[in-house]
């Protein structure tokens, strides 16, 4: 079960002891937040030494091991061996091959530091440059590839394309699009996307994304008030068993966006959260703070005992990372 939580670790090793002893009890993901200037070398060590702990617990089962490497604002990792990574918006200077090229050599920076798994790039289509910063999660920060699905497909799945040539494995992300919000819900509630479909032009760049072999898709945190109104995405089967797996065939990994810190979340408690996710389709719950998985994997634990049906869906979330870590 452990296979289904990827956890929070700062990339500066800061809390390196909480997270192996994680690791330890089988958790099998995790991911370098926050900021890091210690450069490939550094990163490699402390990859390693988080490696180590879950190998010699009898973790038998490959750890993935991923960060936030998108550019501009949101790259976790810099220092020696990392080259600065412009943002999304300025990526679009290259042509989408010479995009791809560029991609491929910072996806190789990653893998050098022990790193498979890359939370981006984004896919999420902003309206218009005149909207952008008023969009918090992605204009405000440039994250956006343009403002048409067409022109956010091609660059953003160009950069998709260049880490998979790297040996990296991307996870486009904010399904179904945090374009069109105004607010974060990292640090707003009651966030809300009133235009984007079921069937949304706007989707085009994940599906895109689905057809060209992408095994990572991460879902917002958002609620969609079109496709469903009541429930936020990460808790929403509309949006994970039929919009991802039934109309674009997604067949790989469905993560959370973080689940633990989120303000979006708030009114749920962190065990809510992951079963919550779980039950409505999701595979994998990603989780900032090491601190609440242990409640979050008691809760999951708890409902897959007592319920049926939902240790149906623990069990096919944990064959499909499986397959995607055997590269299936």
């Amino acid at each position: 079960m452990g296979q289904l939580f990827m956890v929070g670790a700062n990339a500066g090793g800061s809390d390196s002891a909480a997270v192996a002893n994680l690791l330890g009890r089988n958790i099998g993901n995790f991911y370098l937040a926050g900021r890091s200037q210690a450069g490939v070398n550094a990163t490699a060590s402390l990859v390693a030494s988080l490696r180590s702990a879950a190998a010699k617990s009898g973790n038998k089962i490959p750890v993935s091991v991923a960060t936030d490497q998108e550019g501009g604002y949101v790259q976790v990792l810099r220092g020696p061996g990392f080259s600065e990574i412009p943002t999304a918006l300025a990526q679009t200077a290259y042509a989408p091959a010479q995009l791809r090229a560029q991609s491929r050599i910072w996806g190789g920076e990653l893998l050098r530091a022990g790193i498979n798994v890359d939370l981006g790039p984004v896919l999420d289509t902003v309206p218009g440059a005149a909207f952008a910063p008023s969009n918090a999660p992605i204009g405000y920060f440039q994250r956006e590839y343009g403002y048409t699905p067409g022109a956010v497909s091609a660059y953003g799945n160009a950069f998709a394309a260049g880490l998979r040539d790297a040996g990296v494995a991307p996870v486009v992300k904010h399904y179904p699009g945090l374009g069109r919000v105004t607010l974060n819900t990292d640090v707003s509630a009651n966030v809300r996307d009133t235009a984007t479909t079921r069937n949304d032009p706007y989707l085009a760049p994940f599906t895109a994304a689905i057809r060209g072999g992408v095994r990572w898709v991460m879902v917002s945190n958002a609620y969609y008030n079109l496709i469903d109104s009541a429930r936020p995405a990460p808790f929403s089967p509309v949006v994970m068993r039929t919009m991802l797996r039934t109309d674009a065939r997604f067949t790989g990994i469905i993560v959370s966006d973080d689940l633990c810190n989120a303000a979006q979340l708030a009114p749920w408690s962190v065990g809510e959260r992951a079963g919550n996710f779980i039950a409505a389709g999701g595979t994998m719950v990603l989780c900032a703070d090491s601190g609440s998985v242990p409640a979050m994997y008691a809760e999951v634990l708890r409902r897959a005992t007592a319920e049926p049906a939902f240790r149906k869906a623990v069990d096919a979330a944990a064959l499909t990372v499986l397959r995607v870590k055997a590269g299936k």
